[in-house]
């Protein structure tokens, strides 16, 4: 079976989406299903290699395709998978009637911005585009300007009309799924290679409590809260250290925070690290933070934690709570306050750590592993085929 896969954004840059198709893609090249069939795999995408050697992996990588080249891919595949709603593979998919797949990454087809977030409070935003209340949805965006606006909110329309055509929408966690309101819904939750992340144990129980925070720093990863967190945690006497790894247009202001504030000595920040450097720094952590406001369908860094076996403290966003489930603590989105509260509960009870540890790493190896991912995928391909 011909696979043609579509993610506009593609390795060498780092983030969910460009994890997730790259273990699909690579899974899905060496897998063969019992009638023997197997997938030859093309991934285009508009990603320039930059230092990525493409001929070592086990599939075809087509970038920066003009529309023509693009054109004769999807006429030469049997199936098109497309990471989040783009336009082009979608429009030339339907045009070739060809049956396509979109696997929902953000919140492209029920909000303008995608991230279902309300500008510029970044608050989480009840729904307003699919209750109809566009007027909303246009002040939102009148940071951007109204003509950027008013493209935006049109723009959902089109990707919501292109999706109601999907052979299937694939959404990762079920509450993204009920949210989409798309025919041919699926839930298909993203996988892990267990063996890519090992539990980290941390040799004593001794003070102070090591905090990190791994993710962008934008203001909808909500670093900045857990500096406020902290800062009342500082108030209260007790005793702790920030780990901060990750870059983006806010670090700057967060340094600048940092050094203003009573926490210099307590709070550190990294930048992006390497995956080796990576590991050694959370490897020191007893808890990481996830203290998102929003633009969260999955959140691979709370599942990629709990596979380290770190206990993890997230915002309450539907999303996360469903892959933490009863494996971690949640508070309520935005509270600050809330967020002292449970990383509280953590510095007076140190054994409770341990014991969320054990249970996160167990929760993903059962609920989230690539194998079913890959497996998933590949009998939903079939069924299309067969249909």
């Amino acid at each position: 079976m011909k696979l043609l896969i579509y993610s506009h954004s593609f390795a060498p840059n780092i983030g969910g989406i460009e994890t997730i198709v790259m273990s699909l893609a690579r899974g899905l090249a060496g897998w063969q299903g019992s009638n023997g069939r197997r997938f030859e795999i093309t991934l285009a995408t508009q990603t320039p290699a930059r230092e990525c050697d493409d001929q070592d992996l086990p599939f075809a990588v087509v970038r920066q395709p003009r529309f023509g080249r693009l054109w004769g891919l999807i006429r030469a595949a049997d199936v098109i998978h497309v990471a989040g709603p783009a336009l082009a593979p979608l429009l030339l998919a339907k045009l070739a009637r060809k049956p396509f797949v979109v696997e929902h990454h953000g919140f492209q087809t029920i909000c303008p911005n995608g991230q279902l977030v309300i500008e510029p409070s970044n608050t989480p935003c009840p729904g307003h585009f699919m209750a109809g209340n566009h007027g909303a949805c246009l002040r939102c965006q009148r940071v951007r300007g109204w003509p950027a606006s008013v493209k935006l909110w049109a723009l959902t329309f089109v990707r919501r009309m292109l999706s109601r055509r999907a052979s299937a929408n694939l959404a990762p966690t079920r509450w993204l799924q009920g949210l989409l309101h798309l025919p041919n819904s699926m839930y298909a939750p993203h996988g892990l290679e267990s063996g890519t992340l090992q539990a980290v144990r941390k040799q004593t129980l001794a003070e102070p409590l090591v905090i990190a925070f791994q993710g962008r720093l934008v203001s909808t990863k909500g670093a900045s809260l857990l500096l406020e967190a902290v800062e009342i945690l500082g108030s209260q006497k007790h005793s702790f250290k920030v780990l901060i790894v990750g870059d983006g247009p806010e670090r700057a202001a967060l340094q600048k925070r940092v050094e203003e504030s009573k926490l210099a000595d307590q709070v550190q920040l990294f930048g992006s690290l390497p995956p080796a450097e990576l590991e050694a720094v959370l490897s020191g952590a007893d808890v990481v933070v996830v203290p998102s406001l929003g633009g969260e369908v999955f959140g691979l860094v709370v599942a990629e934690n709990m596979l380290r076996g770190i206990p993890v403290v997230a915002s309450n966003l539907g999303a996360l709570a469903e892959v933490i489930g009863d494996a971690g603590l949640t508070f309520r989105t935005g509270s600050a306050a809330e967020l002292a509260q449970e990383l509280a509960k953590l510095l007076m009870d140190r054994e409770l750590g341990r014991r969320l540890g054990n249970l996160a790493r167990q929760r993903v190896l059962h609920e989230y592993s690539r194998n079913s991912m890959i497996e998933g995928h590949a009998r939903i391909y079939e069924r299309i085929i067969a249909d």
